[in-house]
């Protein structure tokens, strides 16, 4: 789809840049979900009898997210900054669908719309979840160009 949306001229606007709230730090190795979070009663209707440590793609979620975690430390940036930035990285990405549920969780999505990420970030991020895959392994794009790190970047910021 984003070589199409690209060849086309058209823009693509995805949707979960913050992966369900994994990429903001709320879920933890060994902690409770928060409450009102998508894994507790009163979460999400559909995952209300869901816990996180059920859920069959916790433990390699977890990993991601602690590794996730180090490299935004290391380039001073908020984990929802790195997480935000990243999607809005890729050439055919015009904007994203954010979803907060309070302001200040838009106070802190905002604060992200002039944050870039040089080509080591964007390699370091490449090495956690290589392009055209996701958490699961499931594979979504093998071989395809716009993954790859030169069809999937901007240039970097200089």
């Amino acid at each position: 789809m984003l070589p199409a949306a690209r060849r086309h001229g058209m823009g693509v606007i995805p949707w979960s840049p913050l992966a369900g709230g994994w990429l903001t730090g709320k879920y933890r190795r060994g902690e409770q979900a928060p409450a009102g979070s998508r894994f507790t009663p009163g979460g999400n209707p559909a995952w209300v009898t869901r816990t996180v440590d059920v859920d069959p793609s916790a433990p390699a979620r977890y990993d991601a997210v602690e590794r996730l975690t180090k490299i935004a430390e290391g380039a001073g940036l908020p984990l929802t900054h790195l997480a935000l930035t990243f999607v809005g990285e890729h050439p055919a990405v015009t904007s994203t669908i954010i979803g907060p549920k309070t302001m200040a969780q838009l106070d802190d999505l905002l604060a992200a719309a002039d944050v870039r990420l040089g080509g080591d970030v964007l390699d370091a991020i490449d090495e956690v979840v290589p392009p055209g895959t996701d958490i699961a392994g499931i594979n979504h794009g093998t071989g395809n160009p716009s993954l790859e790190p030169g069809g999937r970047r901007r240039p970097a910021a200089t």
